[in-house]
């Protein structure tokens, strides 16, 4: 019976000492994948005429023009991620960084499915990821979100029961 005590005491210590790693976590995941956004969002922006021409002849955006897709897909690569990265209606910046990821699969699936470019599109996937899981937990406690006081900002776990174990 020791032995299960010792079990559950481990687990919560491990709880414990993982929970004062989640802001930084949650700050490091916005920042890494903000940082494939901005980088694609500046190459397009400082190669327009390229761009343009990607956007009419490459990428095959569904529903709207080439040129206001240009545009909408080139801000919303510079926009949300200076959002996420702020933590500034950081699940606002995660889910607009999720409709510019998932677009940019659909735009591209001729591409991204063909044989050859699994690891592209699995790098799509596992940001899509990153993003619903900071949409949906929020951006932590190291954002403006948080230090402000918005809405939405998820606040921690709710208190645990007297006598409950977190693991």
């Amino acid at each position: 019976m020791r032995f299960i005590e010792l079990y559950f005491a481990f687990l919560a210590l491990l709880g414990r000492l993982l929970n004062t790693l989640q802001s930084l976590v949650a700050l490091g995941t916005r920042v890494w994948v903000s940082w494939q956004f901005l980088k694609s969002g500046w190459v397009k922006l400082q190669s327009w005429e390229n761009t343009l021409f990607l956007f009419r002849e490459e990428y095959r955006v569904p529903l709207l023009p080439p040129d206001f897709a240009a545009v909408a897909g080139t801000g919303g690569e510079l926009v949300f991620p200076v959002l996420l990265i702020l933590g500034l209606a950081g699940r606002v910046g995660a889910l607009g960084l999720f409709g510019v990821n998932a677009m940019a699969v659909i735009s591209y699936a001729h591409v991204l499915l063909a044989e050859g470019f699994e690891a592209a599109l699995g790098q799509h996937y596992l940001w899509g990821f990153m993003l619903l899981v900071l949409a949906v937990y929020g951006p932590g406690r190291l954002s403006v979100d948080h230090l402000t006081g918005r809405p939405g900002v998820r606040r921690g776990a709710a208190p645990l029961p007297t006598g409950a174990v977190a693991y």
